[in-house]
């Protein structure tokens, strides 16, 4: 059986199945990128709960695993080489899996490349900038008198979409007919900026149909539905 005491993170989250994927997460748009990838990919992995609210991310545990104190993180017992791999960022974590499986990447040099631009264009643009037009539209930024930082995360989210919107006009996916890990990095956070923070008034979302459609198409699939609710909260 495989050994992962060495990773403290396992004294606080102990592993049933260690010889199976360990998943430390919670079910937020950069969470449940990474449970709905193994879902569609099929590995065999044991979730834990990360729970924000007894910040359990700024344990020693799970800062051992991710110093940078965020989920989602793993640890591969049957990495490279057939060593540990801990690994923590969700676009690293899905590169990772889609390279480890041979699915959901183009086969093609060139190919994987373009769709790796469209990986950082959700970590880069998309994921920061309606989390923060999240803030200001339904958490404590909603009580600023100053409308001028939320009408900025505004501007350059309906700015996002009209990007996302040209991609999409004459393809079903951001690859084309091919699902890739682009579009599992991306539409979790589409579903949150219309769905949990209720902006998609504010963004004019209803101009965006071909965005409307691909996240339709997107939480429809059966591995979508399963990972959305992955780790289940207490």
């Amino acid at each position: 059986m495989t050994d992962l005491s060495a990773f403290p993170i396992t004294a606080k989250w102990p592993a049933k199945h260690p010889d199976r994927l360990q998943l430390y997460s919670l079910p937020t748009p950069n969470g449940v990128k990474i449970s709905i990838m193994l879902e569609e990919t099929g590995l065999p992995y044991e979730p834990h709960l990360v729970r924000f609210d007894s910040n359990d991310q700024l344990s020693a545990e799970f800062v051992s695993l991710n110093p940078n104190n965020k989920i989602p993180a793993i640890i591969d017992p049957n990495g490279p080489d057939g060593k540990p791999l801990p690994l923590f960022e969700s676009g690293a974590i899905l590169i990772y899996l889609a390279s480890k499986t041979g699915q959901f990447m183009p086969e093609d040099t060139a190919g994987r490349y373009e769709m790796l631009q469209w990986v950082m264009f959700q970590m880069g643009g998309i994921g920061p900038m309606f989390g923060q037009l999240g803030f200001f539209h339904k958490f404590a930024g909603k009580e600023y008198e100053d409308k001028r930082p939320r009408d900025r995360y505004v501007a350059e989210s309906k700015r996002l979409l009209g990007v996302l919107e040209k991609q999409l006009a004459d393809r079903a996916w951001i690859m084309g007919d091919a699902y890739t890990i682009a579009d599992i990095a991306t539409f979790p956070w589409v579903r949150n900026l219309v769905g949990f923070y209720e902006a998609g008034d504010l963004v004019g979302f209803a101009d965006f149909p071909n965005v409307k459609r691909a996240l339709d198409a997107f939480v429809a699939r059966p591995a979508v539905v399963r990972g959305l609710n992955i780790p289940k909260r207490d």
